[in-house]
């Protein structure tokens, strides 16, 4: 993680109203206990749920202080894909940017399709298997508000290797790339007009065989260590203990159905 917003008072966040192409603007998770998910990000985060466009099954936006941060969705019972965070990159026109996808050498699994009044989606993977999703925007906007605990921080793709796969974000989104200038770490931040909005995390041997290359997002709280703590409560599980970093305290977890997320208490 290299970047990510400041922390102000739960009612101080950074609100937003539109976002421009490339831009992470939602994170979503599909699974197959939806009430029991919604109870745990519920006690997790202090999120409260309503229902949201239904046209891949079950579906609930998750809110904070009346701003919608999340959506959790309910996977058919036969499908066993992997649980996971899935982050959602902003463009104009869906159409288009999953053309480029495939021109690219990534592949789009679902979509495009309209999801109700809302806006208009696909869901694809780059070509190391780890899937995103694309949105384009029309009555809903994405995530409402950011930089208060219990809303997305950040998001990292941890890959085998940054530099192709970089490569295939900037032909697509038109990112900046930036590389850390470090023999012992292979990262790649992502910037749009001189913004930074997303991290590609080269790991090597340390990437998960039972996962595979994949995305990450980081969720902000108010004290790491509370939050590892209340996540086993609560059913989840450790995999990273806290540990600070320039960057603030961090650790990572699964919540009850495996979805890995990690937490983050950013530095002053």
């Amino acid at each position: 993680m290299t970047e990510a917003r400041g922390s102000a008072g739960r009612l101080n966040g950074t609100t937003h109203a539109g976002r421009t192409p490339g831009t992470p603007c939602w994170v979503s998770l599909m699974v197959h206990g939806m009430a029991a998910t919604q109870d745990f990000y519920g006690a997790l985060f202090g999120w409260e749920f309503q229902p949201g466009p239904q046209q891949l099954g079950p579906y609930a936006r998750a809110l904070l202080d009346g701003n919608e941060v999340a959506g959790i969705g309910q996977l058919p019972p036969d499908r066993h894909l992997p649980i996971a965070w899935t982050p959602y990159l902003a463009t104009d026109d869906v159409n288009q940017t999953a053309e480029t996808v495939r021109h690219s050498g990534g592949t789009v699994g679902v979509g495009p399709l309209d999801a109700a009044d809302a806006g208009r989606l696909a869901i694809a993977s780059d070509p190391t298997g780890a899937v995103f999703g694309i949105w384009q925007a029309s009555d809903h906007l994405g995530t409402g508000i950011t930089g208060v605990p219990g809303t997305p921080a950040w998001n990292e793709l941890l890959t085998r290797d940054s530099g192709s796969v970089a490569k295939f974000y900037q032909g697509v989104f038109g990112y900046e790339l930036e590389p850390v200038a470090s023999a012992d770490l292979d990262y790649v931040t992502l910037y749009i007009d001189g913004r930074p909005v997303a991290g590609i995390h080269g790991v090597g041997s340390d990437l998960p065989r039972d996962r595979g290359a994949h995305w990450l997002t980081y969720f902000e709280v108010a004290d790491t260590d509370d939050a590892v703590a209340r996540v086993a409560d609560l059913g989840g599980r450790l995999l990273k203990p806290a540990h600070d970093s320039p960057h603030g305290r961090m650790a990572t977890v699964a919540d009850p159905e495996g979805a890995v997320f990690s937490l983050v208490h950013k530095a002053a």
